[in-house]
């Protein structure tokens, strides 16, 4: 029965993408409800939807009442948009086509050690995404859900105030730059991305009234990255590369980098044995779409070393991530 229900996970995972793509936790934020009133709300039809809830109900998504009605779990209160911690971006993600079917070519994945998804749509995935703009909305807000509540894990594992000026490369929509430097009254940022992303960190950094103590900078770390900061940081960007352009990389950060600098990556890092570990199946996800890798601690520094790092420590954090820093050898 264990295998049979990690076989069936693509039908799980299905399920509760069409309840967060529905929103039917936050029609059920104010209590249980019949499943014809939910379909009446979402456009859906009413029998067939009380199939879908009555199935995730077995596995404690919602419950099921007496009287046909049902209401929320712990588990589906996190799929409310409001949710601390809400996973309902991520779940819509993983079940949206563009995705779902890349995995579907694990198989392929395996054989040549080339991404699924660039078989699927002709394409990398960052490239994709920059021509799909509603699709690169879903992936953002998705990357916030699940990675999110790593920025505060970050923040109270490793002190940022000892620097003036941090580079948030690949920076995103500026969510985690903006929680650092509100953690660091005395710092300065700069959001460095692609051109087309850098636009949604604009509206977080004025939003989060940081105007005059954060900018952005358009551009691609596989050409160069701006000069001169204190600390370059990546988060969840050097496992989505090989070790070739992650080089590439590094050292466009190690000619930009003062001899003080420290360079700061954020991520997981694998653990021995075979005790569960969440990284080892991210990845499989980062071979399959967009080309990279989940390391140990040892293949971490042979990376860096590589590009004229050295490793000079992990630190660990509440969160499944660890802040890898580094410095010019």
């Amino acid at each position: 029965m264990a295998l049979l229900r990690l076989v069936s996970g693509a039908w799980t995972a299905q399920a509760v993408h069409v309840a967060a793509r529905l929103g039917i936790a936050d029609l059920l934020a104010d209590g249980p409800k019949a499943p014809d009133m939910l379909a009446a709300a979402t456009g859906a039809h009413g029998p067939t939807l009380g199939r879908l809830l009555r199935a995730l109900a077995s596995l404690g998504v919602f419950a099921e009442q007496p009287d046909g009605r049902f209401g929320l779990t712990p588990l589906a209160g996190g799929l409310r948009r409001d949710a601390e911690g809400s996973l309902r971006d991520y779940a819509v993600m993983m079940g949206d086509e563009w995705h779902w079917r890349a995995w579907g070519e694990l198989l392929h994945s395996v054989q040549t050690g080339k991404t699924g998804f660039e078989k699927l749509h002709g394409e990398p995935i960052f490239d994709y995404l920059g021509k799909h703009p509603d699709e690169a909305a879903v992936f953002d807000q998705a990357m916030v859900a699940i990675h999110g509540r790593e920025t505060a894990a970050i923040i109270a594992a490793y002190d940022f105030s000892q620097f003036h000026e941090i580079i948030d490369l690949g920076g995103g929509n500026g969510s985690q730059l903006c929680e650092i430097l509100a953690a660091t009254p005395e710092g300065k940022g700069v959001v460095f991305d692609l051109a087309h992303v850098i636009k949604r960190a604009k509206a977080t950094i004025a939003t989060a009234g940081l105007d005059s103590r954060c900018r952005t900078v358009g551009g691609s770390f596989f050409d160069s990255v701006p000069a001169g900061a204190d600390a370059y940081i990546l988060r969840h960007i050097i496992h989505d590369w090989d070790d070739e352009k992650s080089l590439t990389i590094l050292r466009n950060i190690h000619r930009a980098m003062g001899p003080d600098g420290r360079l700061l990556l954020v991520e997981g890092v694998i653990p021995p044995g075979n005790e569960p570990c969440f990284g080892k199946l991210l990845d499989l996800t980062m071979l399959t779409i967009p080309g990279g890798k989940e390391r140990t601690a040892e293949e971490y520094r042979t990376l860096l070393r590589a590009a004229g790092f050295d490793l000079t420590r992990i630190v660990p954090t509440q969160a499944e991530v660890s802040v890898i820093e580094g410095k010019k050898l």
